[in-house]
């Protein structure tokens, strides 16, 4: 008798440089994604039905993720007894050797749970380096982990200030870029947290002397429309380099037409990472 699936909920990080985004795509692309590798290695655990990593929260290209989310059902030979926490998160680590994606923990959830719908809230965090007049002078151990906008210098008061025209609920249409989904999509969106901090680099105690800074921004909301966190980020950094007045956010934001959004404005992939999903 063939026992029914058992659902887990799992979390995972990636370093998101190497990939096509989280989700699946065709294996025959050149670069594939996130998706691709977990279910690859899931594979080997040799289920009875292919198993499906549910994703909770879509990154595109080059962005990485401290912590995802997704869930998936895993049905075992007759006879076989469900894995336990630990045993999932072990087995899918060792098969996803040498990629830089890890499990981090599993939970047994119920049938009804769902990682993309069940969570609460999510929290990005976007990383800027300021102090470097050319992009050769960003340290090798942050390439691809941030970004350094040119010049070199923002004012951080003027974005901390404009920043607070995005939290509440709003019409989101001017920050998000167009995609499948849009027509679909209410543009609604309620920002929990806006947040510009400083922050540390990764072993940035041993280059002190050349007055770089880091700092973080975060954002927190229930869903985030496509791209919006990496134009928000770009509007903001407009702020800082004086082509934008904090206003201007607030009139983004009324005018309500992705058409307005300041043209090359969005800020890359690179910087931008999924902190946490919450539940």
């Amino acid at each position: 008798m063939v026992s029914p699936p058992t659902r887990y909920l799992v979390f995972f990080q990636y370093f998101g440089t190497k990939y096509s985004g989280v989700v699946e795509t065709p294996n025959d692309q050149a670069v594939v994604g996130v998706q691709n590798y977990l279910e690859k290695a899931a594979q080997k655990l040799k289920p009875v039905v292919p198993i499906k990593f549910h994703i909770s929260s879509r990154t595109d290209a080059g962005v990485h993720a401290l912590c995802n989310s997704a869930h998936l059902d895993i049905q075992r030979a007759p006879g076989k007894p469900a894995f336990n926490e630990k045993q999932l998160v072990c087995g899918l680590n060792y098969h996803l050797k040498p990629e830089p994606i890890r499990i981090l923990n599993a939970h047994r959830v119920t049938s009804s749970f769902h990682a993309r719908f069940s969570a609460l809230s999510r929290t990005y965090v976007y990383r800027l380096l300021l102090g470097c007049a050319h992009y050769s002078e960003i340290p090798v151990f942050e390439r691809d982990l941030c970004w350094a906008p040119v010049g070199g210098y923002l004012n951080v008061p003027a974005m901390q200030y404009a920043a607070q025209f995005l939290l509440g609920t709003h019409d989101f249409s001017t920050f998000r870029s167009l995609n499948s989904d849009t027509p679909f999509q209410s543009p609604i969106r309620t920002i929990l947290q806006a947040d510009i901090r400083p922050s540390s680099g990764f072993l940035s105690h041993h280059y002190e002397h050349r007055g770089l800074e880091f700092w973080e921004l975060k954002f927190r909301s229930r869903s985030f429309l496509y791209r919006q966190v990496r134009r928000m980020v770009g509007a903001l950094v407009a702020v800082g380099q004086g082509k934008l007045t904090p206003h201007h956010i607030k009139e983004l934001l009324e005018i309500k037409d992705s058409r307005a959004f300041p043209p090359n404005a969005m800020a890359p992939a690179s910087g931008l990472f999924l902190k946490s999903v919450e539940y």
